[in-house]
């Protein structure tokens, strides 16, 4: 065979040399023929020739080709025909998986998140990906790119003209708009690519790329030029479509507008389909199409102009963490308008920069651009801006607790707001106002005006009012100890603010879900939650300061170690905004915490520090808090209201019934609160009274606490009375913060990796109607319609995932 091959005999020679040779061989002989898609006919004439021989030989023949490189005419295909099937087993390499990619990935070190939709589980694009991980990100590895363009080089001109338009259409195309772009031919080179395995089709004829990679390295082969071009060309198609459905279309004219660098284009179509996704709640993709406008701001005329940064600012607000690019935004509309002579507008922009100061927790400031609001407005006749420049006073005055100036300057917008007909704006943020300060203060009216502000924002779908209604009539549910109504409310809005994208409130009321977790004594599920919303980046200080307060509490109450430093950071943001509402809940935990730690010096310095704050800016419940706190401190003259003005269980303790203080506690469903009150008593009923708190707080994990009771006995001569010390974890410690099962738990592992019932049902070994008892209970668990709205409420919760209930193969990520 050597020689013959020396000498390049022809293949009459050498074939029947080499089945000589294989005829005599011992053993078994392997022949391996690589990529044989790109074989010359003389490599092709020696396949055929042992293929056909091959039941007669101790041989094997290992064929390797790419299938989507060969088609019905490729001189393999006729190759492969010849070969006796009896012979031939064909071996077809399947994509990795998910779970593959993502092995792969943890192996290398990196992220799997968005590798296996990019790659489809190419196994070549996955290593080339991970092998190239000081790319920078959105960039093609080299070799991938090579790659892609090797295999567009061997194309007809056809098919690389349809390659290169879909390139530019990220997603899906439909079969009517390649036609349109292509004509007669266009079905034919579809048929071509798709055989070819470029392509894939759905079953209504959707075509995508196979590979987004691969998309992506075509694309990067066309010249700028050539990309503007083509799409000007898709953009022209689209706009042909008729009307009837040319709303559905508006998004993706945006993105081809700009790709074709037609300004003009771009600022007509995008603000049209930033009002339409904001209409359907999608308040990110928004934001997202007046970026786009605002890069061609100097081409609009200045009221267009100054429009465009106004609702940019607006959307962005609701769906994006840049606020320092949203009140610059605020700040160039206001100057514009000015130019124009519109103080309507420059008051409104006013008034918005009041809220966005707020959220940042700069008190003053947003005090200060209310007001310039009101001015910039009262010259004018009465009208809208003015009415809510009132109710941004009112919002202001009631978020400082003064109660009755927030009543009245929102009972004058909601005045000004009915002779207007303001209905779906106006009177729902005043209304909104004066129900919270109603609520705070403990007066009558305040639920119904609350009431009436949630239900007018969701029927009329101001998306960002219906948000602050949940928010604020919560947190009155929370502090008025009502939790079915809380929870109610808690669960239902964070799924609104999940499902319509208003990212910061969903953040913000997840902060208040800590806190309800944290009075019903479920520290392990508020620690999660606390620590989940501070994991956030970029959220504004007032948006994160309710987790960080919930934060530092339960980890005092846990014994853990820098919760008071965590409660003084909180307490430090807080006093920046002047709010009682910042204030007041930190002081009285760090004043439980020096309480825990016997040291009632500290715990003074932080009554004394609340003792010169206004009393009329306190709660009702805020008040009897500071109370009972000054007795437990042995503060002498403890300065509040009337005790019949204080909430029932904080009056029994101050009247000295401690016993049916905790009772009142245990009713009202605050285990903690009662066995602190548990604590208070003395004489013949103490040591009962121990053994119950004690057993009570180590149930709840509140070690400190239940250490201080314990030194009580000690010190009363009954700690023989007392439970024994619990080791080791508690149950509480496994439970989810929404009350998961663990089967329940791993059916959502299951469904954020995007399976079925069915997959899930097989995975579990579990009868399909079990799992959609689960798939149900968890969507309702999650106040979720359907599984996309599941999927949005774990982006942004994603602690509701638990590696460790997950099943193998369904780990959270």
């Amino acid at each position: 065979m050597a020689a013959l091959l020396d000498e390049t005999a022809a293949p009459e020679r050498l074939f029947p040399t080499l089945l000589n040779a294989l005829q005599h061989v011992r053993g078994t002989t392997v022949l391996v023929f690589e990529d044989v898609h790109w074989a010359d006919n003389a490599t092709l004439d020696l396949v055929r020739y042992l293929g056909r021989r091959v039941s007669l030989l101790r041989a094997m023949l290992v064929l390797s080709l790419r299938s989507d490189e060969i088609d019905a005419d490729h001189p393999l295909t006729q190759v492969i025909g010849d070969l006796p099937s009896s012979s031939v087993t064909r071996v077809t390499l399947e994509p990795l998986s998910a779970d593959a990619v993502a092995t792969l990935a943890e192996q290398s070190g990196q992220l799997a998140d968005g590798l296996y939709r990019i790659t489809a589980g190419n196994p070549f694009f996955v290593t080339e990906l991970l092998s190239s991980s000081d790319i920078a990100p959105g960039r093609i590895p080299s070799s991938v790119r090579d790659a892609v363009w090797a295999r567009l080089s061997r194309l007809t001109p056809g098919e690389r003209e349809l390659l290169e338009i879909m390139s530019i259409m990220p997603g899906n195309v439909e079969p009517w708009l390649i036609r349109a772009l292509l004509g007669a031919e266009a079905e034919a080179l579809v048929d071509q690519c798709v055989a070819r395995g470029l392509l894939r089709r759905d079953g209504l004829g959707t075509l995508t790329f196979r590979h987004e990679l691969a998309r992506k390295a075509t694309l990067d082969r066309l010249a700028p030029w050539v990309q503007r071009s083509l799409h000007a060309k898709v953009e022209a198609a689209l706009s042909d479509v008729p009307s009837t459905h040319a709303s559905a279309l508006l998004s993706r004219r945006v993105h081809h507008a700009d790709g074709a660098a037609n300004g003009e284009r771009v600022l007509e179509l995008a603000p049209r389909a930033a009002e339409q996704a904001a209409r359907l709640g999608a308040h990110r993709e928004a934001a997202s199409h007046l970026a786009t406008a605002l890069e061609y701001v100097e081409q609009a005329p200045p009221e267009l102009a100054a429009q465009l940064y106004e609702d940019w600012a607006y959307e962005a607000g609701l769906a994006l963490f840049v606020y320092d690019g949203i009140i610059d935004a605020r700040h160039r509309a206001i100057a514009i308008w000015r130019q124009l002579g519109r103080p309507d507008k420059v008051g409104l922009n006013l008034r918005w920069l009041s809220r966005l100061h707020w959220r940042r927790g700069e008190g003053e400031r947003a005090e200060d651009y209310a007001d310039q609001a009101v001015r910039e407005v009262e010259s004018l006749p009465p009208g809208p801006e003015l009415a809510m420049a009132y109710s941004t006073r009112s919002q202001l005055h009631m978020l400082h607790y003064r109660f009755d100036e927030a009543v009245e300057w929102g009972e004058r917008a909601i005045a000004l707001a009915d002779l207007l007909g303001e209905i779906e704006t106006t009177r729902v943020h005043a209304l909104n106002n004066v129900g919270t300060a109603l609520m705070f203060a403990g007066r009558p009216g305040g639920r119904e005006r609350l009431e009436e502000s949630l239900s007018l924002s969701l029927a009329n779908e101001l998306h960002d009012d219906a948000a602050r209604a949940y928010t604020n009539f919560a947190e009155c549910a929370l502090v008025a100890k009502d939790f079915a109504l809380a929870e109610r409310l808690l669960s239902e809005g964070i799924a609104f603010c999940a499902r319509h994208d208003l990212d910061s409130a969903a953040q913000y009321l997840l902060g208040r879900q800590a806190q309800f977790h944290l009075e019903q004594g479920r520290f392990r599920e508020a620690e999660t939650v606390a620590q989940g919303v501070m994991n956030q980046e970029r959220l504004p200080m007032v948006m994160h300061l309710p987790a960080l307060t919930v934060l530092g509490a339960v980890r005092t109450r846990l014994g853990e170690a820098g919760a008071v430093d965590l409660l003084n950071r909180a307490l430090e943001e807080g006093l920046t905004t002047g709010e009682p509402q910042r204030i007041v809940p930190v002081r009285l935990a760090l004043t439980e915490a020096a309480w825990l730690m016997d040291d009632l010096g500290a715990g003074r310095e932080q009554l004394s520090a609340l003792d010169a704050m206004d009393p009329s800016c306190f709660r009702p419940w805020d008040l009897g808090e500071l109370a009972v706190w000054r007795q437990r401190c042995g503060m002498a003259g403890a300065r509040s209201a009337p005790k019949a003005q204080l909430p029932s269980p904080r009056a029994a303790e101050l009247a000295g019934d401690a016993l049916a203080a905790a009772a009142e506690w245990i009713h009202l469903g605050l285990p903690y609160e009662a066995a602190l009150c548990l604590m208070q008593v003395r004489g013949a009923e103490a040591a009962a009274a121990l053994a119950r708190a004690v057993a009570i707080l180590d149930g709840i994990e509140a070690r400190p606490a239940a250490a201080l009771a314990r030194k009580s006995a000690q010190r009363m001569g009954v700690a023989v009375q007392l439970p024994k010390m619990r080791r080791g974890p508690y149950a509480a410690a496994r439970r989810h913060p929404l009350g998961l099962t663990r089967h329940e738990q791993k059916v959502l592992a299951l469904i954020a990796e995007g399976m079925g019932n069915k997959e899930v049902a097989r995975l579990l070994a579990r009868s399909p109607r079990t799992i959609e008892h689960h798939v149900s209970s968890v969507l309702s668990k999650l106040n979720a319609a359907n599984r996309m709205e599941l999927l949005l409420r774990l982006r942004g919760e994603p602690w509701l995932l638990s590696a460790l209930d997950a099943p193998d193969g369904a780990k959270a990520r």
